[in-house]
């Protein structure tokens, strides 16, 4: 069950994805050299190994537990946090205005894969912070961003969000967390269920960000508004005071993420927790939607994550595993060497490169759409990470999923016993299509938000770069092993985005029945347009010095894609073009 970074493919994944050499030419990201990337990327991989992967089945086994109103995480978490905190890791990508170190978001995602691997149930507190420091950034007062961001920034203190409602969960306009106004501050009320790391014992103050309405507030979502409340309070020169009127309730018994603590929260049982409003009253949800969707983001990298670390294991299992004789062996040989089981471990490493690649695609946009110095291109880059940001999130953790139920197969019925460690990844995989908005929830805002919104426009553009790697791609060695899967599963994209936006104003409930299906679709296609695109593109640049015959690799994985994988885009647009009105089709009392 040991964890080892990836390190070759993290670095083919920022320069021949991301860009990191272009991004570190940006304003601002002058520090981001090809030794200092490396270097970075060295000392997280020995961090996430050495330090956070140990604590993985030990988080697994203990849990998080909740005892006299005290939340203590599992032995070994609270130092390796203090350890994250002391090296910096948590204040990789912000404004060093606040104590960041101002590298790209392309580097710290591979640094937030590490992480996730070697431990999922650790790695979500440092993600809510994260979001945290987003928000604050973007829509905090002055003294707000004085008072909270150095402290969010170095991880001394952590963040969390606080939406769900036992009544309100996706209906998030449905909650009755109650703010009244007291002066310069708020009193809150209420409760709050699912909240990640909302009392732990790791950082040594919570800084919650809590969606509530005020007693004349319109209904729905149009009527909440946003507030800081700190577990403790905050005086002058960041001293902390008195212990705030919230409190943990109970811990969550979960499927996987033990050592997560997801707590219930009880706001204001004597008197009301003091909270400070964000920005304005009644624009809570349009703030919290930066949190939420730096929170989809990082979800996305914890399918490409916790897949990583299922495929490692399974992988080592496979080499080591003497059973049954293969076609060219009259002895028991490694179950490697078995045509379906490599058939396996071959679709676990393609998806995973696929998904790796859209994060470090999505991840390079994100540091252009903040640093470009050009405002059309920092707008351009901007509407590609809104537009794959539902994609990453859904597709990266349903892919998630699937490669860590087949990390379970592989295992054969080892892999159903829980001391292998199999069956922790496929658990712990579980919740994050659920996280931060379903998957189904992603897939109509793309369908919806995102597509039909400019009548496919940004999806046309996409499009239309996968078409010119294609044509670019032609004439190159192996080409047509790479370029015709590929330039089939792009037509087959162009259809159904066509039939979608076509449909979509006269059957809004046939299109949207078929909006995951379209998701499906589309990430899958630019997972194999982004495999065959760098392969192709690092082949060409090194293949004079590819004595090891890694980018050959790079090729092959990228083939196995395309021959294997890319074929099941014909049939998601059919099903896209066709499926709607028979989802439908069932009055509610035949079901």
């Amino acid at each position: 069950m040991t964890y080892a970074a990836p390190l070759c493919d993290m670095i083919f994944a920022l320069e021949e994805i991301a860009g990191i050499n272009e991004i570190a030419a940006l304003p601002g990201y002058g520090e981001a050299t090809p030794d200092v990337v490396q270097s970075i990327l060295e000392e997280a991989g020995k961090f996430a190994a050495g330090i956070l992967a140990p604590l993985n089945r030990i988080g697994d086994e203990q849990g998080s537990g909740l005892e006299n109103g005290v939340v203590r995480t599992p032995e070994g978490f609270r130092d390796a946090y203090a350890k994250f905190v002391a090296g910096g890791w948590n204040s990789l990508q912000f404004d060093p205005a606040h104590g960041g170190q101002g590298l790209p978001w392309a580097l710290a995602a591979m640094i937030q894969e590490m992480v996730t691997s070697a431990c999922m149930s650790f790695s979500l507190c440092p993600l809510l912070t994260q979001g945290a420091v987003e928000l604050l950034t973007s829509h905090g007062s002055v003294a707000q961003k004085q008072t909270y961001l150095r402290k969010l920034v170095s991880g001394e203190w952590s963040g969390t969000m606080n939406l769900t409602e036992p009544q309100a969960g996706s209906d998030v306009g449905a909650l009755r967390t109650r703010a009244v106004r007291e002066g310069e501050r708020y009193r809150i009320t209420g409760q709050k269920i699912f909240i990640t790391y909302g009392e732990h014992d790791m950082a040594e103050n919570i800084v919650h960000m809590v969606l509530a309405r005020t007693p004349d507030a319109p209904p729905g979502v149009k009527g909440i508004s946003l507030f800081i409340v700190p577990k403790f309070l905050v005086g002058a020169g960041g001293a902390l005071g008195a212990r705030n009127d919230l409190r943990c309730v109970a811990i969550e018994q979960k499927m996987g993420i033990h050592g997560s603590p997801t707590a219930v929260m009880a706001y204001g049982d004597s008197g009301g927790a003091i909270g400070e409003l964000v920005g304005e009253e009644n624009r809570g949800i349009e703030y919290m939607f930066t949190m939420m969707n730096s929170a989809r983001l990082s979800v996305g990298i914890e399918g490409l994550a916790i897949a990583e670390r299922a495929y490692q294991q399974a992988r080592d299992y496979a080499k080591g595993r003497i059973q049954g004789r293969a076609a060219d062996s009259a002895s028991p040989v490694p179950i490697i060497r078995h045509p379906d089981v490599r058939r396996m471990l071959m679709t676990m490493r393609a998806q995973i490169e696929a998904m790796r690649a859209m994060v470090a695609f999505v991840a390079g946009a994100v540091d252009r759409s903040k640093r470009h110095p050009d405002a059309a291109e920092r707008a351009r880059h901007q509407a590609m990470v809104d537009l794959l940001t539902p994609v990453t999130k859904a597709w990266c953790t349903d892919t998630g999923c699937a490669v860590t139920s087949m990390a379970v197969q592989v295992h054969g019925g080892l892999g159903f016993i829980e001391s292998t460690g199999a069956a922790q990844h496929f658990r712990d995989a579980r919740i994050a299509p659920i996280y931060e908005g379903t998957n189904g929830i992603q897939a109509i805002d793309l369908v919806s938000r995102k597509v039909a919104r400019d009548e496919g426009t940004g999806m046309r553009s996409l499009i239309d770069a996968m078409s010119r790697t294609v044509e670019a791609a032609k004439h190159g060695t192996d080409a047509d092993r790479l370029t015709t899967p590929l330039s089939d599963a792009v037509a087959a994209l162009s259809r159904a985005t066509e039939s979608l936006v076509a449909t979509m104003t006269r059957d809004r409930a046939g299109t949207l029945a078929v909006a995951t299906p379209y998701l499906a679709l589309v990430g899958t296609v630019v997972g194999g347009w982004l495999l065959a695109k760098s392969a192709l593109d690092a082949r060409r640049r090194h293949a004079a010095a590819d004595a090891g015959g890694y980018f050959a690799a790079r090729e092959g994985i990228a083939r196995f894609y395309a021959a294997n994988l890319l074929p099941h885009a014909g049939a998601l647009s059919r099903v896209v073009m066709d499926g709607g009105p028979s989802t439908m089709a069932l009055a509610e009392d035949q079901f």
